[in-house]
């Protein structure tokens, strides 16, 4: 059988394409397609190079995690190992998906044009096929993700939180927010963000009315807080060098699915405007709280 190179490096620059166009998808980020391009040409040269080639540091996994760990790089750009290792997980669930479906309708269509050199797929089955392939897969994996998402149970999302400051302590209705991946610079710990509103019973006025002052360095802080406070700097929509003014608590405990959990190193960043506007919650909690 006579495969064509070319072919080879089409093909998986199709296939690497609708992955990676997938995976943005699902994660919800910024399609940039010339990022997308150049992350699924590198995979698709290594393709070609694993194809030609009886060299075994091609097939060596280190390699392929590594290529794997620069596609993601190279088409999403992320800001933090953190968010890398998440792009990194969505993608390779997505190839796997994608793969086997793309295999399966191969195998159906044309199983004797089928076959492997060097652990690539090659043969002499019709682009059409491949084409199918690929948006029967991309239809697949969305859905699939869709579906999962939507039965997660509105009720697993919230959860009750207690906030205790000086001996003081204060009751919120807390979401868990996926994409709360927020830390205090220095020390690293997650950030929860909480209504300033909600907060005003553990916290004084003086302090709390004043936090714009505060983070400009017009204001002193009282003594009580001045050990407890953290400057948080974050990115959102509209604000690209945000500061969020954090305290860190005396005591932090969560209950989640009957589950009292506590925490000794959880930051409290003081958020000035309504989180939810029904009022049904009034606290952001991030995923690693609750993995504790």
């Amino acid at each position: 059988m006579t495969v064509y190179l070319d072919l080879i490096f089409l093909e998986n620059i199709f296939m690497n394409t609708i992955i990676i166009y997938a995976t943005a998808i699902i994660l919800k980020k910024k399609i940039i397609i010339t990022r997308i391009i150049c992350g699924s040409a590198i995979g698709s040269i290594y393709a070609c190079i694993y194809y030609t080639s009886n060299l075994e540091v091609y097939s060596s996994i280190i390699l392929k995690i590594i290529l794997s760990i620069v596609i993601v790089y190279v088409s999403f750009n992320a800001e933090s190992y953190k968010n890398i290792l998440k792009e990194l997980l969505i993608f390779y669930l997505t190839s796997f998906t994608f793969g086997g479906v793309t295999f399966a309708l191969l195998y159906f269509v044309s199983p004797t044009s089928i076959i492997f050199q060097n652990g690539v797929l090659a043969g002499m089955y019709p682009l059409k096929t491949i084409l199918i392939g690929g948006l029967v897969g991309f239809l697949v994996i969305i859905i699939s993700f869709k579906t999962i998402k939507n039965r997660i149970s509105k009720n697993d999302m919230v959860c009750a939180v207690c906030v205790e400051i000086k001996n003081r302590k204060v009751n919120l209705k807390a979401v868990i927010d996926t994409g709360n991946f927020l830390r205090e610079p220095i020390t690293g710990c997650p950030v929860v963000i909480v209504e300033k509103e909600k907060i005003q019973e553990i916290i004084s006025a003086n302090f709390l009315n004043n936090i714009q002052n505060i983070l400009n360095g017009k204001l002193k802080v009282e003594e009580k807080y001045l050990s407890k406070i953290k400057l948080i700097p974050f990115t959102a929509l509209g604000t690209d060098n945000g500061l969020l003014l954090g305290i860190k608590p005396d005591k932090f405990t969560i209950n989640y699915q009957g589950k009292n959990i506590q925490h000794n190193n959880v930051i409290i960043g003081i958020y000035e405007k309504k989180l939810s506007k029904n009022g049904k919650y009034n606290a952001l909690v991030g995923l690693d709280i609750i993995d504790k």
